[in-house]
């Protein structure tokens, strides 16, 4: 028998509950309904533990928080009835496995940082439809971060390590919404991005296609304004080569807020379907401005030390001086990006080869490149020209140029031609904030031209 025995994708909408609803909850009867069928099939799963993942827990930027402790309750007193209230036992050793795995695999997931310990309402949901069919369960609570759709992915994998490792009938229930902007009278507005949304995730869940979840533009969801994208990328890591039956329950959006039902049970094993491999990248054909960068990253993620400049490379490499800086993105979405205004190195290429370093593990944003990453990175390198003092924005172009503010001692530096930013005014607006400047002050600005490698 598998230990991973099953997924589910549900949405939390409270008015679902009745006593919330009183009524309401008649236009989205075909999601009760799918519900009460999939509390059924958990039941007749009969797992050890469930492994809840929600958007309304703990959320950080950079870490993924799995909830500690024996046990958590919560209630319903934010939507206005304290009197349903549910209680949660948590798998302890569980808990502690997965946290181990990630330390080992260097995911960026813990229990640290608990802020409330108060059950959600993603987690609720599912658990006051679980409890009309099915007890004597433990749970394990998990919060969705800002990190990486594939990291996410790569840690829907360890729930199911630990799951084997333990021996563990689990299920995994993935808590999330679809966009909340399907109708120019809902609580959110519309946009033409909501309802492509939905109709999109729904059809890779219809056919179990998960690596459609992996392929979303963040700027698409976040002009959707969706919700359980990453939650659904844990389960379908969990579900890695796993064969399942995939079932659409239901899908409908009669608020404006698109809510789906899934049940994938797990029918044997498929090396077909691990969809992270989607996401690695053909290093064939790069130039070796990236070529020199990928070296770099590997070499010191593989063996803790700078690459030595390889024989070889061009004059253009090894003769010239300037500020380089290394982007490195995982299925577009940025993973580090480390630079130099000025030229600090002997050459071109050892500017590279810090850079890339750096890039994968000193950027603030994120933490440090795992090996497990490396297949996956795509690298840009920006060989930046000399720096001209602008007099007015009117001079500036975010295609062409890219702008350095400065005032006293700081200075912002936003690279040309990058994605979601269009305008003068937004390209400033993200300079000045990188700077630690207000608008209202008074600043220098320049502009620069790029040579990208990618």
């Amino acid at each position: 028998m598998m230990a991973l025995l099953g997924g589910f994708i549900v949405p939390h909408p409270p008015l679902i509950i009745p006593e919330i609803g009183r009524g309401q909850e008649k236009a989205v009867q075909s999601t009760i309904s799918a519900f009460h069928m999939a509390a059924q099939m958990i039941a007749e799963l009969k797992p050890d533990t469930i492994v809840i993942t929600t958007p309304h827990s703990v959320l950080y930027a950079d870490y993924l928080h799995i909830s500690p402790g024996s046990g958590a309750s919560g209630d319903f007193g934010r939507f206005g009835h304290p009197e349903v209230h549910l209680d949660a036992a948590y798998d302890r050793e569980f808990v502690e496995h997965l946290v181990s795995l990630c330390e080992t695999k260097e995911i960026s997931a813990g229990t640290m940082g608990e802020r409330d310990p108060r059950l959600d309402h993603g987690s609720m949901i599912p658990l006051y439809f679980i409890d009309q069919y099915y007890h004597n369960y433990k749970i394990v609570r998990i919060s969705i971060s800002g990190l990486p759709f594939l990291t996410h992915y790569q840690f829907g994998k360890l729930i199911a390590q630990a799951a084997a490792d333990l021996k563990r009938r689990v299920v995994v229930v993935a808590s999330g919404d679809l966009s909340h902007k399907l109708t120019h009278d809902g609580p959110y507005g519309f946009t033409e991005e909501g309802p492509c949304f939905d109709k999109q995730v729904t059809e890779a869940m219809q056919t179990g296609n998960f690596g459609e979840f992996l392929k979303f533009d963040e700027r698409f969801c976040r002009d959707a304004a969706e919700c359980g994208l990453r939650s659904f990328i844990i389960l379908a890591g969990a579900l890695d080569g796993l064969a399942v039956e995939p079932q659409l329950l239901s899908y409908e959006g009669p608020y404006g807020v698109g809510y789906a039902v899934a049940a994938y049970q797990v029918v044997g094993r498929d090396p077909q379907r691990r969809f992270d491999q989607i996401l690695r990248v053909d290093s064939e054909g790069e130039d070796e401005y990236v070529r020199l960068a990928r070296m770099s990253l590997e070499h010191y993620v593989k063996h803790r030390s700078i690459l030595p400049r390889p024989e070889g490379l061009s004059s253009e490499l090894v003769r010239s001086r300037a500020g380089v800086f290394v982007s490195l993105h995982i299925g577009g979405q940025l993973r580090g990006c480390i630079g130099t205004i000025k030229p600090a190195a002997a050459c071109v290429a050892d500017e590279i080869i810090r850079n890339a370093v750096s890039a994968g593990r000193e950027d603030p944003r994120f933490p440090p490149v795992r090996v497990d990453e490396l297949p996956y990175l795509e690298y840009s390198v920006d060989v930046l020209g000399e720096e001209e003092p602008v007099s007015s924005p009117a001079e500036l172009d975010p295609k062409r140029y890219g702008v350095i503010v400065s005032s006293g001692g700081r200075r912002g530096l936003l690279l040309p031609n990058l994605d979601g930013v269009d305008t003068v005014a937004q390209q400033l607006g993200i300079a000045l904030q990188k700077a630690g400047i207000a608008p209202n002050e008074q600043y220098q600005i320049a502009r620069f031209e790029v040579v990208r490698h990618q």
